[in-house]
């Protein structure tokens, strides 16, 4: 999916939320625990429900490792089912990789050929060979962690260098030298507050995906109002208040409601650009 494509979905659905596949084995409703494969289960259902409200899905990783190769299985089976059923949502594989050359290259041929996922997240911190492997995928996209939501992250993120430049402004500035707004987006959170317009500054066109609206406590509105661009520019995501919205066998249910809640007030804050 390339970036006008992308817009074009924002449009059509009025939506920029993209759903967090965060699914935990120990969370999920206990009725699904008989399946016989229980997070594809959850996860087809929780997709079902909320595939009209939202433009992308995002898998992370961490949630189907943690099950070995039962958790690998889920996770492709329901990165096919999303091709399939829904073919208009970009994916995102949450995966948070990044290493010397070679081994990107490995990570890379996971994503981009093996599975052919939209996009997937990579760490920066080792520079630019971790990063370029994955660029070399025409049509596909690099999620570049820049400043994140975490606690920790002003361990190092907001670090200034002597000239009193942060390492999430470095960040942003040297990786526009790899790759332009048509394949890179970059990870803010959205707990970041007025810290968009600092990051706006640097990269005013790029999509940002943003993590931490719901459980994480970011507010939409705050996000919107220093983040948003003339074509949207933002992926929001939202996880764990939408898809353990419920733990009954309505847990869907209460899923599309709440993805519809938060599609409606996302049309609200698109009114604007539309």
């Amino acid at each position: 999916m390339n970036k006008q494509q992308l817009i074009e979905q924002i449009k059509l659905k009025k939506s920029f939320l993209c759903v967090g596949l965060d699914t935990d084995i120990k969370k999920i409703p206990e009725h699904l625990l008989n399946d016989e494969d229980p997070i594809f289960a959850f996860n087809k259902a929780i997709i079902d429900a909320t595939a009209p409200y939202c433009i992308a899905y995002k898998p992370n990783l961490a949630f189907y490792e943690s099950m070995g190769v039962k958790g690998w299985i889920s996770f492709e089976k329901t990165v096919e089912y999303i091709k399939k059923n829904y073919p208009e949502q970009f994916i995102i594989a949450d995966a948070k990789r990044g290493d010397i050359g070679n081994t990107s290259q490995m990570y890379a041929r996971t994503f981009f050929e093996e599975l052919d996922i939209d996009s997937v997240t990579v760490a920066p911190y080792m520079g630019e060979d971790s990063v370029t492997p994955f660029l070399t995928y025409e049509g596909k996209w690099v999620i570049l962690l820049a400043l994140t939501s975490n606690k920790g992250s002003h361990d190092f993120q907001l670090t200034t260098d002597t000239e009193g430049e942060r390492l999430f402004e470095k960040v942003l500035r040297k990786s526009q030298e790899w790759a332009n707004d048509e394949n890179m987006m970059y990870v803010v959170g959205a707990t970041q507050g007025r810290m968009f317009e600092d990051i706006r500054k640097i990269a005013p066109n790029h999509f940002l995906l943003v993590p931490g609206v719901g459980a994480q406590g970011g507010s939409l509105e705050e996000v919107c109002k220093y983040g948003m661009t003339k074509d949207c520019g933002l992926i929001v995501n939202s996880s764990r208040a939408i898809i353990y919205a419920d733990k009954s066998e309505r847990f869907a249910e209460v899923a599309g409601e709440e993805a519809k809640k938060v599609q409606e007030q996302m049309a609200e804050q698109l009114s604007s650009i539309l």
